[in-house]
């Protein structure tokens, strides 16, 4: 099993930028330095607690600053973008990136970034798909373009000189086009079939029950078998949230604290979609459960495996258990509220958790 890393992020209201963002980096430049395989960043433009307004941009920076580590947007939000601007500038850090560059994309989830780029009221979801075809129709086409959509048409026609290229959008170095990844919410995902189907590949949430994890592996299948794809377990991507530190007590209290990072995680995901009247599904075995007895302790509970490294490699393999095989755990991003524990957790997920886990897989 492969490891990497996903971070929303998501940090304290009126914690200074400039210091979260300073984190956020140091994170990544950590897991490269420890030989994660990939990490991902989501973007948001409107939320102060989820402070990285374009993943893109904070992946640039990490160009000169990481060696190995494959750098994804998780997710570029399609519908808030024109696709000659995602097209190019994703093309353009891929060559940053010496072809490491992995393209997350989703339709985008949060409603203030929706209203404030003025596709609150559209179809989302037509948005995305017809801007990822025309991206792709960029990438893999030549000047001048011909392509008329719903929401945008994209045209070189009157511009366009050939003997200087002028009118042509860059395409990646990675040919015909980088990995595509989306990420999976929802149980019984349809995107994670729809997205297998094209030759794309799921990373499902840190913020997903485990018998809901579960549901995004038989979607890919079904997809896959729709494209006449082999189903690869080694393409799953699945997404946890640990907390390891040198004994469980401490892993404990940094866990379950309330003024803590990861209760301050889990509370704020969890009121934003209780403001929004979303049902809080992804937080219960049984979707007939009433929302009211869904609570942030029983979240951390379910959600949040915390331990010694030996404590943690065992529920690891008990969540695998569960859900199956899968290719890569993504370690779950959270503010470093204490540097060293916070620090040390990524650390010891490294150098500790994933040896005991991968020694048990091979045996």
């Amino acid at each position: 099993m492969k490891l990497g890393f996903f971070t929303m992020p998501m940090h304290p209201r009126g914690k200074d930028w400039k210091q979260s963002l300073a984190e956020d980096r140091e994170a990544f430049i950590l897991a490269d330095e420890l030989g994660f395989t990939e990490g991902y960043c989501g973007e948001h433009a409107t939320d102060p607690e989820e402070n990285i307004t374009s993943s893109a941009m904070f992946i640039a920076s990490l160009a000169h600053a990481t060696r190995t580590i494959r750098l994804g947007t998780g997710t570029t939000n399609m519908p808030n973008q024109h696709p000659v601007a995602i097209a190019g500038n994703l093309a353009m850090l891929d060559h940053l990136l010496g072809g490491r560059f992995i393209f997350g994309i989703s339709p985008g989830a949060l409603p203030s970034d929706a209203e404030a780029f003025g596709n609150m009221d559209q179809d989302r979801p037509a948005m995305f798909l017809e801007a990822i075809n025309q991206v792709l129709a960029l990438w893999t086409g030549d000047a001048p373009y011909r392509l008329k959509g719903q929401f945008w048409n994209i045209t070189t026609e009157r511009t366009h000189i050939p003997e200087t290229g002028m009118g042509s959008v860059p395409k990646p170095l990675q040919r015909p086009h980088p990995p595509i990844v989306v990420t999976a919410v929802a149980p019984h995902s349809k995107g994670v079939a729809e997205a297998a189907a094209r030759g794309w590949d799921p990373i499902s949430a840190n913020f997903l029950m485990p018998v809901w994890v579960r549901t995004h592996w038989a979607k890919y299948v079904e997809g896959c078998a729709r494209a006449g794809r082999t189903a690869d377990p080694a393409n799953w991507r699945i997404a946890k949230t640990l907390c390891v530190a040198a004994d469980d007590a401490t892993a404990r209290r940094y866990a379950t604290d309330p003024s803590g990072p990861y209760y301050y995680y889990y509370r704020s995901l969890m009121g934003k979609l209780r403001r929004r009247g979303a049902p809080l599904t992804l937080f219960k075995n049984d979707p007939n459960q009433p929302d009211s007895e869904v609570t942030v302790e029983s979240a951390i509970e379910n959600l949040v495996i915390h331990g010694s490294p030996a404590r943690v490699a065992d529920r690891l393999l008990a969540f695998r258990e569960v859900v199956g095989d899968f290719g890569t755990l993504l370690y779950g991003g959270m503010d470093w509220q204490d540097r060293t524990l916070g620090r040390n957790s990524i650390v010891l997920t490294a150098e500790k958790v994933m040896p005991l886990v991968n020694a048990a897989l091979r045996a």
